[in-house]
Order: structure tokens, then C-alpha cells, then sequence
């Protein structure tokens, strides 16, 4: 739940990671890909933020940057109060057991030689955590607590599905008691039925634990259900941030429009007067992105300043934010 007092458990700043991207004999033409490009946005505590954007947009890597499975390039990620931008590997393990991850594909991120029990107990091990003897009581709760079978600890990963496997690496992850806990496309590779299970479990283990969640999707449907605020990105950028409520009642940007117009309608009748925005030609390269506004090369409202400026994100409504020469 979101709440404008509570107390600010993650602050990004200008965030940017640029991965090399160069050519030729020992780099010598220099390119980088703007993954992530100046990004900037609070989190509160007990809070769920959703972060959506077509593949590609930098949504996951903005993820894994704030975490430090990659190393920033810029900017400040400032939690609790530390800026933890700059802390070196060795510098980053008390702040690891605060801060976990809940990776998009459930097989890849598990080791498959390793007992389920094993995986959960791992991250207690590297922090200290509990005892042996404690380990087997604290993993079965846990595998409980998730839906599964406390029983089934000595099994392998191969011997789950898709969205049992998904539960143990969420099982895994809340096995040292985080505070806030990113979401890289949870739900992407299960199945529909399977997808509103684990959002379900997902929000309880919120209420129960008080857990700050980053949602990452691209399903914009499953993201207002589950999130309180909304960050749209686009090639890097982020271009437009409010309430999830606000956001499918008046979206600003028209890549925001674009996106919303996109999403399935049930009712054949609505769905018919409904009016689709489609985009023409192809998300231009984080390479060499378009001057000016990013969007602009396939913004069915550009301008001739959307080429000369790039747009800065302006608060239009309280609490609603967007990046556009339109407003």
C-alpha cells in the first residue's frame, strides 16, 4: 500500500548503465548501449511499484543495476539511507540479505544438482543465519508458507512444474528475511491460471511480512492488480509514473496510450468501439537513439521540439508524472 509518509526504503537517482558496445581493433569505435538512461524514482516502504515497457525498454536491467548484479554506470541507488551505488562486492553482502530477486525463468535460476532444501537454505548458510539444525525446520516453513510440500525439500528442481518451480526461488528468496524484494517478470513464463495464483501468494506474503516489492511485467493487466504506482519506460527512459488507477483512467503519454490501447478487451461489443493507437516502424537502437524525445520516430503527436529537445519528466497532477512536449 502505497503512503506519501512512509518512511522511503529505496531512492534511485539518475541511474545509468551503459553496456560496451564497441567495434574494430582494441574497441577503437567506441559504442555504448543506453540500456538504462536517467532514470529516476522513490520507492515507499510496503509498497508495490510496477515497471512496464516493451522488451527491450531496460526494465530488467534497471532491475539487476539496482540490486548490482551490474554495475551502475551513473547515478546514486540509495537504500535505507546508503547510497550503496558504490560499494564494492565484499562491501554489498549485509545489504544483500535486505535486497533479494525473483527471477523470470524459474528452471535457469535454480541449481539443478541441488536439492530444493539445499537451494532455500543456501542464502541462511552465506549469511549466517540459523544452524544446521535449525536450517530443516526454517526451510520446511518455508516451503509452506509458498504452497508447497514441506515434505518435498529433498527432491530436484526437474521434479516441479513451471509455477511450483517458480514458488521454491521465491521460497529461496524470502529465506533471509528481506525488506524489499524485485520481481523481474515473475509471472511471464506460467501459465494463465498459474499466474494469478502466485500474484495471489505474492501479495499475502506482502501483507504478512511487510515486503517492498519493484514489479517488472510487461502483462499491464496483471500489473494494476498487483501494483500501487506505475512506471512506463521506453528505451531507457522512463516517461511516465503515477497511481495505477490513474494511469488506466488518463494516461498522458502516448506511448502510455499506445500500450494501454494494446490490451485485450473480453467484450466483443466494447472491444469494437474501442480505439486501437498503433505504432508504426521499429523500436529505434539503444545504440543510437533518436535525438531529443526517444519516442518521436513513432509518436503518431510529434513535434518539431520533440527532435531539438529532449522532454523532462514534469509533475502535471499530484503524484502523476510525465516526460512529453505535449504538457
Amino acid at each position: 500500500m502505497y503512503n506519501k509518509n512512509a518512511e522511503t526504503l529505496l531512492e534511485v537517482k539518475n541511474l545509468k548503465k551503459y553496456f560496451d558496445a564497441s567495434s574494430g581493433l582494441f574497441g577503437k569505435n567506441k559504442k555504448y548501449v543506453q540500456a538504462v538512461d536517467d532514470v529516476s524514482f522513490e520507492l515507499k516502504k510496503g509498497e508495490t511499484l510496477g515497471l512496464v515497457g516493451e522488451s527491450g525498454c531496460g526494465k530488467s536491467t534497471t532491475g539487476r543495476t539496482i540490486i548490482k548484479l551490474y554495475e551502475p554506470t551513473e547515478g546514486q541507488i540509495i537504500f535505507k539511507g546508503q547510497d550503496i551505488s558504490k560499494l564494492k562486492k565484499s562491501e554489498m553482502l549485509p545489504f544483500r540479505k535486505n535486497m533479494q530477486m525473483i527471477f523470470q525463468d524459474p528452471y535457469a535460476s535454480l541449481n539443478t544438482r541441488m536439492t530444493v532444501g539445499d537451494i532455500i537454505a543456501e542464502p541462511l548458510e552465506i549469511h549466517g543465519m540459523a544452524t544446521k539444525a535449525e536450517m530443516k525446520d526454517k526451510v520446511q516453513q518455508l516451503l509452506h508458507d509458498v504452497g508447497l510440500n514441506p515434505d518435498h525439500a529433498a527432491r530436484y528442481p526437474h521434479e516441479f512444474s513451471g509455477g511450483q518451480r517458480q514458488r521454491i526461488g521465491i521460497a529461496r528468496a524470502l529465506a533471509v528475511e528481506p525488506d524489499f524484494i524485485i520481481c523481474d517478470e515473475p509471472i511471464s513464463a506460467l501459465d494463465v491460471s498459474i499466474q494469478a495464483q502466485v500474484v495471489n501468494m505474492l501479495e499475502d506474503l506482502q501483507k504478512n511480512r511487510g515486503l517492498t516489492y519493484l514489479f517488472i511485467a510487461h502483462d499491464l493487466s496483471m500489473v494494476k492488480y498487483i501494483s500501487d504506482r506505475i512506471g512506463v519506460m521506453y528505451l531507457g527512459k522512463m516517461v511516465e509514473m503515477t497511481f495505477s488507477d490513474e494511469l488506466y483512467k488518463n494516461p498522458l503519454h502516448p506511448y502510455t496510450q499506445a500500450l494501454l490501447s494494446a490490451i485485450p478487451i473480453p467484450d466483443p461489443d466494447i472491444a469494437k468501439q474501442s480505439h486501437r493507437i498503433l505504432l508504426t516502424g521499429d523500436v529505434p537502437s539503444p545504440i543510437d537513439p533518436p535525438s531529443g524525445c526517444r519516442f518521436r520516430t513513432r509518436c503518431p503527436k510529434a513535434m518539431s521540439v520533440c527532435k531539438e529537445a529532449e522532454p523532462q519528466m514534469k509533475e502535471l497532477a499530484p503524484g502523476h508524472f510525465c516526460a512529453c512536449h505535449l504538457y
